[in-house]
């Protein structure tokens, strides 16, 4: 019996240590470091930037980046690498260019709304740094309202670019629209104006009457929405009078 007992406790242990070794050998493997075999000259975002998603989520299309020589072509095995906001993940981080001089990364945005800057980074054959910032918007519950609101009342005249759904009439109107993305027109219209202007058209603030009014076809929120997007897509970017930004 004792015998019986001890050869039990000594498998027991015996497991046990098979269990702790085994454990402590899943060791997780380092990914492999990336080492340029050409450099370029320039760093260009080929597409994918300014794109809108809603927060949290993937954005539609992947960043493509491309690194070029002195003449714009393409270079193969250049290292480029990605560091992005807090709260964005890209994947991957770093990556050697392909055969047209391009790295693809996917990018999924932040949980908060807003313009989340990300920057790419290449060495020319100097060893100096090359770098772009990358704009990505990243759109809450009101703008995501705001952008459907504009899709279906909006677009048609503001967006000078036709797509399969949507064939745009901006270019036949004799005061062709503003996209909203105009940051040098918009910011300098306070919500205030952008309100007068949606709910009552053009001529409440004097611009043109091919800006009908909307007051009867939206509600409150919907033109509140409308204004939340279009301070969200503007370039150069709007910033609220009277807000002060500390430094990082």
């Amino acid at each position: 019996m004792k015998r019986r007992a001890w050869f039990r406790s000594s498998l027991v242990v015996g497991t046990l240590a098979v269990v702790a070794v085994c454990g402590c050998s899943r060791v997780h493997k380092k990914a492999p470091v990336l080492h340029a075999t050409a450099a370029g000259s320039a760093l260009v975002v080929s597409s994918g930037d300014r794109q809108l998603a809603p927060s949290g989520s993937p954005l539609p299309q992947p960043l493509i980046m491309q690194v070029n020589d002195n003449q714009g072509n393409g270079v193969t095995g250049a290292l480029v690498k990605f560091s992005v906001p807090a709260g964005v993940k890209i994947d991957p981080a770093e990556a050697l260019s392909d055969s047209n001089g391009e790295v693809t990364a996917n990018v999924t945005l932040g949980n908060t709304s807003g313009r989340y800057v990300l920057t790419a980074m290449a060495w020319n054959k100097a060893g100096h740094p090359i770098s772009v910032q990358v704009p990505e918007l990243a759109a809450g519950y009101q703008e995501e309202l705001g952008y459907q609101v504009q899709r279906k009342y909006c677009s048609r005249c503001h967006d000078p670019e036709s797509t399969p759904e949507q064939v745009s009439n901006h270019d036949n109107l004799a005061v062709p629209p503003h996209s909203f993305d105009q940051g040098a027109t918009y910011n300098k219209l306070s919500d205030a104006d952008l309100t007068a202007i949606i709910g009552h058209g053009g001529p409440a603030l004097n611009l043109s009457a091919l800006m009908p009014p909307y007051g009867s076809t939206l509600t409150k929120a919907d033109i509140q929405a409308v204004i939340a997007y279009i301070r969200l897509v503007s370039d150069p970017p709007y910033q609220a009078p009277g807000l002060v930004y500390a430094k990082q």
